[in-house]
């Protein structure tokens, strides 16, 4: 039993290892990659596959987060006559923290499937060294441009979900529980601030590039077969669904720290 429990840490110890370093070496490439023009068209097609096909999908997300808080909401604000104070709970939930996180979790979902499928098959089928043959990297080829299309368009979805969220909430609270429009706006406009706004969005840079490096990550070092893929496409969801949650808790720490201290409105607005 002691024997197994040691393998089993040596082996998490390599793996944490062997993801760090692959880590690493993306993001060094990324950043070199910007400045090199054959990047951006394979930058462009993944911002297509990642970013623009997933808008439907992050949009409905959003909407619905939104109509759901307003109706959960609603009957704890209604029995201390604060109802209209609904838009505040709504507004700075989806845009601090619910918007954010089911976002990336719904990217977690689509696209880092998708990105750990593709460079699985890849691995599998040999591909990936043959561009290590022809002597291009492929770290540079495959893993920058989706590394890149993440890490910028993770922000963007993040505000549709945060868009669709705050008028989902607005018309459940205003059509359907009969909520005063004006009243819902100004409560919202005095509790809702701009950092809370850059919080959320911010958060999304992180998001999107523990997604793309993860998935990246076991798409190149995912067993062979059909099993070997399917396998590394479930443990890469479960890791960036990990790491999404473990991000967005240091986040909030940090954040509130920040807010606390350095924030130059907060006397301002208090």
């Amino acid at each position: 039993m002691i024997e197994t429990l040691g393998a089993r840490t040596i082996r998490g110890i390599n793996n944490a290892g062997q993801f760090a370093r692959f880590a690493w070496q993306s993001v060094l490439t990324s950043v070199r990659s910007i400045g090199h023009f054959r990047t951006y068209p394979l930058v462009l097609s993944q911002m297509n596959i990642i970013g623009v096909r997933s808008v439907p999908v992050i949009m409905v997300t959003g909407a619905f987060v939104g109509m759901t808080l307003a109706v959960q909401a609603y009957d704890q604000l209604a029995g201390m006559r604060l109802e209209e104070h609904l838009g505040v709970l709504i507004n700075i939930s989806v845009v601090k923290e619910l918007g954010p996180v089911l976002a990336a979790v719904m990217l977690a979902g689509r696209v880092g499937g998708a990105l750990t499928a593709e460079l699985g098959t890849m691995n599998v089928t040999e591909q990936i060294d043959a561009i290590r043959s022809m002597g291009t990297d492929p770290v540079r080829h495959l893993v920058a441009p989706r590394v890149l299309a993440c890490l910028l368009l993770t922000p963007v979805l993040i505000i549709y979900a945060d868009l669709l969220g705050i008028l989902g909430g607005y018309f459940v609270s205003v059509w359907q529980l009969g909520i005063n429009s004006g009243a819902y706006w100004m409560f919202s406009a005095s509790g809702v601030e701009l950092y809370d706004v850059l919080v959320g969005v911010t958060k999304g840079f992180f998001f999107g590039c523990a997604i793309a490096l993860i998935s990246c990550y076991k798409g190149f070092t995912c067993k062979e077969g059909a099993q070997g893929v399917g396998q590394a496409c479930t443990e890469a969801f479960v890791a960036s669904f990990i790491s999404i949650l473990a991000l967005d808790f240091a986040l909030a720490v940090i954040s509130k720290a920040i807010y606390n201290s350095f924030w130059p409105f907060k006397s301002l607005v208090s």
